[in-house]
């Protein structure tokens, strides 16, 4: 197992750490399984994976994007880097793998993205004069907004985002800070956010969130947690940090805690 946000690297577990039960279950659909799956249904097929793993070296980029457009492969199977700014004039058929992961997401902005890359990926399938065609694998495929987005045009997908948005107050509607902090411990993690929030208690204009779990709550060993701030007014949200962050630096328990804060942030993880 290789963990690509902090390099990690273990065997694979042949028992539970909890009750050494042996009957464990690989779940998800990663690149790699995917690529296995696919080399056992098509033998005599070539496939290529073009994915963080498979792309480490100088160049293996390019080497690879020159073997598709060299017909060495017929089936390619990436992540959002194989999507992006590619012209393979002889892919016909494109398939998006387990699209829920945009549609039920912690970061508001995931449906935005799941719409863009749904865009994208498609527009690799039936390029130059042959007809191509698209599948997207969900469990719901009623979904209202895959709907939107398949049947009438980006604009008009984008304006219900920017609907809901509205609706709850996100940007950019509003204005957002957003606190992590990351101990050897969640209670460590999760008291200095706590101190932190009551800095801001007697605040107006400001809407505290939190603190709670990072979605990605452990990472290299350590807890993660996050403390989101929400301000109809950039003013109102500068003025209070510009006031408060002084305050933080003196903290107690900054010594234990590892913290930042992300103004605007573009992740939520």
């Amino acid at each position: 197992m290789h963990c690509h946000h902090c390099s990690s690297q273990t065997y694979l577990p042949k028992y539970c750490e909890a009750c050494q039960v042996s009957e464990l279950i690989p779940i998800g659909m990663g690149t790699e399984r995917l690529e296995n799956i696919l080399q056992k249904y098509f033998p005599k097929v070539s496939t290529v994976r073009i994915d963080r793993d498979t792309t480490q070296r100088k160049g293996s980029m390019e080497t690879l994007l020159n073997e598709i457009q060299d017909g060495q492969h017929q089936i390619l199977i990436g992540t959002q880097m194989l999507a992006k700014g590619h012209h393979f004039p002889n892919v016909t058929l494109v398939a998006i793998i387990d699209a829920d992961a945009g549609f039920f997401s912690s970061d508001f902005r995931a449906m935005e993205r799941m719409g863009q890359l749904i865009l994208q990926v498609s527009g690799r399938a039936g390029r130059v004069e042959k007809p191509g065609t698209v599948l997207i694998q969900t469990h719901y495929p009623d979904h209202p907004l895959l709907h939107q987005l398949l049947s009438d045009n980006y604009h008009r997908f984008a304006q219900s985002l920017l609907e809901e948005r509205g609706s709850a107050g996100l940007p950019p509607f509003a204005f957002l800070a957003l606190f992590r902090s990351e101990a050897y411990t969640i209670d460590a993690a999760h008291v200095f956010l706590l101190n932190v929030k009551d800095l801001f208690k007697a605040t107006k204009g400001l809407i505290l969130l939190g603190p709670m779990p990072a979605p990605l709550q452990k990472r290299a060993g350590k807890f993660r947690a996050q403390l989101l701030l929400q301000a109809k007014s950039r003013l109102t949200l500068q003025q209070w940090l510009k006031q408060v962050l002084p305050q933080i630096e003196k903290l107690a328990t900054k010594p234990r805690v590892r913290w930042s804060v992300d103004i605007d942030p573009i992740e939520m993880y």
